[in-house]
């Protein structure tokens, strides 16, 4: 291990391990909600293979 602390991806504080990745619950709140409103998403590659070549 390198000897770093992993950072939070919210806030960049030092993570806590008990609820890493974050460094505190309300980090992690605001991620989940992230998740839930779709502010992120995980491409579809089946979906993004289809369309080049006009779908169908």
């Amino acid at each position: 291990m390198s000897g770093t602390c992993p950072r939070c991806p919210i806030c960049n504080k030092p993570s806590v391990a008990r609820l890493r990745p974050f460094c505190s619950r309300r980090c992690a709140d605001v991620d989940l909600g992230r998740w839930l409103t779709e502010a992120y998403v995980v491409a579809d590659e089946a979906a993004d293979a289809s369309e080049p070549d006009g779908g169908g």
